[in-house]
């Protein structure tokens, strides 16, 4: 695969007498070994404007903390899938999976203690599993809680992150950093480490115990999580740009986007109201307005009207591979 040799056999052997909330027997080596794959410890950027290694179709993921926004390209998190950085002073951790195509920020504690995160060498359900360098305790990215060793149980607690392409993202946010190819580490940066894994619904490096055919394995969706289970909105859906409000769970959504970029929040009783309206909007920043005449941001912060700063709660999502989304919350609703 580029990287490392995988390994389809269960890892029984090193995991026998542990405590874990996952299979033991579906944990599998991803062939690197631990920190096999290195993490970015000292991230460098380069202002988006200056960017010249990077193709308008070219997949980032975006975030902002305290007014700094910063966005990793997949062609670098390809290679080292953890990031410790600091956006906005807080220390965050940027993750990302190629082999599930998910990505998500968190922050940098372990136990209340500052840390930092690597890559363990173990997946489940061709998933990442990390690790924290304080306790030593294994992640699950995509189960989004602490699987084993001294934390486990814990969540983490996640910051706000978008995916979508640099041509849309350059257009948000035309003053933001972009994590450049000075990693301390020698890639060959634009190429995937698994060729052809990203497009080939067929190929799997590592089988996941579920697989639910009723989309394509590899398409990417964008997916509402609530406790186990989940609801799936394909970009397809958004195409020429939309606001949507859905449930899940008895809770309330406001899902906006186009078919390149898609965000969900919480529809609080402020702005739950059905007489409430919201449109489509994008422009300098703006992905939708209210009947209010407030703009809002694509992170769900109003950023001009009469309520600015305001913002509303962030929806536990994820753009995903359609077959990770069904391994791990089985029987996904979707939207149609």
């Amino acid at each position: 695969n580029g990287i490392g040799g995988p390994s389809s056999t269960p890892i029984n052997e090193i995991t026998d007498g542990d405590t874990w909330l996952i299979p033991i027997n579906e944990i599998r080596d991803g062939g690197p070994g631990k920190d096999g794959i290195p993490s970015i410890d000292s991230p460098n950027f380069t202002n988006a404007n200056d960017v010249d290694f990077l193709n308008d179709n070219d997949l980032v993921i975006g975030i902002i903390n305290n007014n700094e926004v910063k966005a990793y390209p997949h062609i670098i998190m390809d290679w080292h899938e953890v990031s410790n950085d600091q956006v906005g002073n807080d220390f965050v951790t940027i993750n990302y999976c190629p082999l599930t195509g998910t990505a998500f920020a968190w922050e940098s504690i372990a136990n209340g203690i500052r840390s930092s995160f690597g890559v363990s060498g173990l997946l489940y359900n061709a998933n990442l599993i990390l690790y924290d360098r304080h306790t030593d305790s294994n992640w699950s990215q995509l189960g989004l809680e602490c699987v084993n060793g001294e934390l486990i149980g814990a969540k983490p607690i996640l910051l706000d992150v978008v995916e979508t392409d640099w041509k849309t993202w350059r257009a948000l946010y035309p003053d933001s950093k972009i994590l450049n190819r000075q990693t301390g580490f020698s890639r060959n940066y634009g190429t995937s480490p698994y060729g052809d894994y990203a497009t080939n619904n067929n190929r799997f490096i590592f089988r996941p115990d579920i697989v639910n055919s009723t989309l394509p394995n590899k398409e990417r969706v964008y997916c509402i999580i609530d406790d186990n289970t989940s609801k799936v909105y394909q970009f397809s859906s958004f195409s020429g740009g939309k606001v949507i409000k859905d449930s899940l769970n008895d809770k309330d959504f406001l899902i906006v986007g186009n078919e390149s970029i898609i965000n969900a929040f919480e529809l609080s009783p402020e702005y739950h109201d059905t007489n409430f309206s919201y449109e489509y909007k994008n422009e300098e920043g703006t992905i939708f307005t209210d009947d209010s005449g407030n703009s809002w941001s694509i992170f769900g912060e109003i950023i001009s009207g009469p309520d600015t700063g305001k913002s509303l709660v962030k929806a536990k999502s994820v753009v995903s591979y359609w077959f990770a989304i069904a391994a791990f919350y089985p029987n996904p609703e979707i939207y149609t």
